[in-house]
């Protein structure tokens, strides 16, 4: 796509509070502005997906339950049972966090193995699959090895970050994992992003997705100025 209008940079948009005293009231409000914005998704605690999605009934907003988040620190058994009863719970899409202690071993055919028993839930279920790299603790190797994982496991994405870890999401980060999946796999970033120009920077780099807990401020910048640009679109 090379001209994106104010909605197709909305659907880009996972609006994310993943807060661990979030309240009720917060994912209320979270839900109540994806709709009003019509974001792709709100990502949120794998404990929220029964709240979210009765919360989301009856509109096209996905429901992103995080898996094993933020360390992947469980066993692929753990992680497992979590996006299954996720899924119950009615989320429409599954965000999981990489075994990184693995990752680090250089253990690859056991990372590789928790990748295909993860996406197979999502696909039996006929759901997305991101899974979480947090690139702020990997080598560029391990990333491009990661991604050479999912070339062949096929989940939806690749992600760049949780959000929670020593650094989010930069370009050439989203840049790197967009030339090795090959267009095979989508690219989520995410952590970090807060304002229309990086956002646009993601988009540029590759991403097709962004996790974002600004996703409002974002888009009001991007109307405002298309607005004054007396434009419908923006041309990326």
């Amino acid at each position: 796509m090379s001209h994106w209008t104010l909605d197709d940079f909305a659907q880009l948009i996972d609006y994310t509070n993943l807060h661990a005293d979030a309240t009720s009231e917060d994912m209320r409000k979270l839900c109540d502005e994806a709709r009003q914005h019509h974001f792709r998704m709100v990502a949120i605690n794998q404990v929220q997906s029964q709240l979210c999605a009765e919360l989301l009934a009856g509109t096209d907003v996905h429901v992103g339950a995080a898996i094993a988040f933020p360390l992947g620190q469980t066993s692929i058994a753990a992680k497992l049972f979590e996006t299954r009863d996720a899924l119950a719970n009615g989320a429409t899409e599954i965000d999981y966090v990489v075994n990184l202690t693995e990752v680090k071993r250089h253990n690859w055919e056991y990372v590789a193995e928790e990748m295909r028993q993860i996406v197979a839930v999502c696909n039996e279920a006929g759901v997305p699959s991101k899974v979480i790299f947090e690139n702020c603790y990997l080598s560029d190797d391990e990333k491009v090895r990661l991604c050479e994982i999912a070339r062949e496991v096929r989940p939806t994405f690749v992600k760049t970050s949780t959000g929670f870890g020593t650094g989010g999401a930069t370009v050439e980060d989203v840049a790197l994992m967009h030339a090795n999946v090959h267009g095979e796999v989508l690219v989520k970033a995410a952590g970090g992003i807060r304002n229309a120009e990086t956002f646009l920077a993601m988009v540029r780099a590759g991403a097709r997705r962004i996790g974002t807990s600004a996703g409002v401020a974002i888009i009001e910048e991007l109307a405002q100025r298309m607005q004054q640009q007396g434009v419908t679109s923006i041309n990326l």
